[in-house]
């Protein structure tokens, strides 16, 4: 398996690989094109963003700066709002639903690292999904961990750190994030 047919499998792989240092380096040249134009040109900071990203819903904005890794394994639903400054590594999948709102500076991470230390120190790392529901609305400064699924119409805390599974219909918050409470269907 290549190192990129690796990381698509959640297996550990090397991010060093040259496929992967150029994938990653074309997604920065779209990257700074679609910060420099989403503000003063919406439509064409939008163009950007639909090649640059796995898959983009009608209605979606994402606001600048946006920061990832790749673009290609990222996928957000219709209507779908990203607001300032957010950063989500993707050599995993990510999969936001429709109507989400993301406020500034969420981050979403599906790249881990090994606990053992050397095989840390060797480069190798790993990617897990994240899956965000439909509905959901994530606060300010927020992170979402690998392997995180959050379920429909929840509702995440501002600086919270989502480490584990949210099930739909909650708030949660804190850190480690935790339910609250329960919202009414």
């Amino acid at each position: 398996m290549t190192e990129k047919e690796k990381m698509l499998a959640g297996e550990l792989y090397r991010a060093s690989d040259p496929e992967l240092v150029a994938e990653r380096a074309h997604a920065q040249r779209l990257i700074a094109r679609f910060n420099t134009l989403a503000d003063e040109h919406p439509s064409s900071g939008a163009a950007v963003l639909r090649g640059l990203l796995g898959e983009v819903g009608e209605g979606c904005v994402v606001m600048p700066s946006f920061r990832c890794d790749y673009g290609y394994n990222i996928r957000m639903g219709r209507n779908t709002f990203v607001n300032y400054d957010c950063v989500f590594l993707d050599p995993g999948r990510i999969t936001i639903g429709a109507d989400v709102q993301i406020a500034p500076a969420v981050q979403i991470y599906t790249a881990g690292h090994p606990l053992d230390a050397e095989e840390r120190r060797s480069g190798a790392e790993f990617a897990r999904p994240v899956t965000i529901g439909d509905g959901v609305w994530i606060g300010g400064g927020a992170i979402i961990c690998p392997g995180v699924a959050i379920g429909a119409n929840a509702v995440i805390g501002a600086g919270s750190v989502v480490t584990r599974d949210l099930p739909p219909n909650v708030v949660a918050a804190g850190n480690p994030c935790r339910v609250l409470r329960e919202l009414e269907t």
